[in-house]
């Protein structure tokens, strides 16, 4: 898919990946819809100088059903051709220490809210003949570390989802990219290592979010239907896919209680 005029929808949009896949989007005269929790001017301002043809800014509030509902109901009524499901949160530690209400916020996000939104606009994606579902899934997916427990298994739902419904739109003009995302210096890249290094030593390995934005687009340019990761991150994603035994091996000398 091309992005010049596409009516391309991102979720947390107002920084890291999701920020910079608007900004790539907008240097490529995309027209941009984006979901955060509060109107932000400046972003506005910002996207449309990089170039956007259009930007709206939709306030909503991906924690909560209603405020899924809400979102939903707007895009339903305007032209979606690219659904970037990027919005998340991060859950981290010793399973028995973590907050039960982070985790059931955790859950609404990543993936409660991810779902509904495909749900929301894939009717309409199907009627027109064309279309692309992003959804961001983690390198967490695979590779499955102490600490990660509930925020693993939220971007493996996120994987197992968005394979399914590829099966499912074959043939349809709509197509799904699921990126299997490495470390990306972000504010979320920040918190990994205030819930994890308690526990275990946390890899630094990262690249800016500017760069993967541009992966990201480079792939949907492609139609590609993963985006996995690439250098050393890669190898060890490989070796957590093929032979987990040995990548569990590996982690339990870098875990402490």
């Amino acid at each position: 898919m091309q992005i010049k005029n596409k009516y391309v929808v991102i979720t947390g949009a107002n920084r890291g990946i999701g920020k910079a896949f608007a900004e790539a989007c907008a240097q490529q005269k995309a027209h941009l819809i984006i979901a955060i929790r509060k109107n932000d001017e400046k972003l506005a301002a910002e996207l449309k100088k990089a170039g956007a043809a259009s930007v709206e800014i939709i306030e909503s509030d991906l924690s909560t059903r209603a405020g899924v509902d809400h979102l939903v109901q707007i895009l339903q009524s305007k032209k979606v051709d690219l659904l970037f499901n990027n919005a998340g949160q991060l859950t981290g530690g010793l399973i028995e220490e973590q907050s039960i209400d982070d985790i059931y916020k955790m859950f609404q996000v990543n993936i409660n809210a991810l779902v509904q939104l495909s749900h929301g606009v894939i009717p309409q994606m199907v009627k027109q003949g064309s279309g692309k579902i992003i959804n961001h899934s983690s390198v967490s997916a695979v590779m499955h570390f102490p600490c990660a427990s509930t925020y693993a298994a939220s971007k493996a739902a996120v994987w197992a989802f968005t394979d399914c419904i590829q099966q499912e739109l074959k043939g349809t003009g709509v197509s799904t990219l699921c990126l299997f995302t490495p470390g990306i210096k972000t504010r979320m890249f920040d918190e990994i290592d205030v819930l994890y290094s308690k526990n275990m030593t946390v890899p630094q390995d990262h690249i800016p979010p500017e760069i993967y934005a541009q992966k990201i687009l480079k792939a949907v340019e492609k139609d590609l239907t993963h985006l996995e990761p690439v250098g050393t991150t890669g190898a060890v994603f490989g070796l957590a896919k093929h032979f987990p035994s040995l990548f569990n091996m590996g982690v339990q000398k870098a875990f402490k209680r």
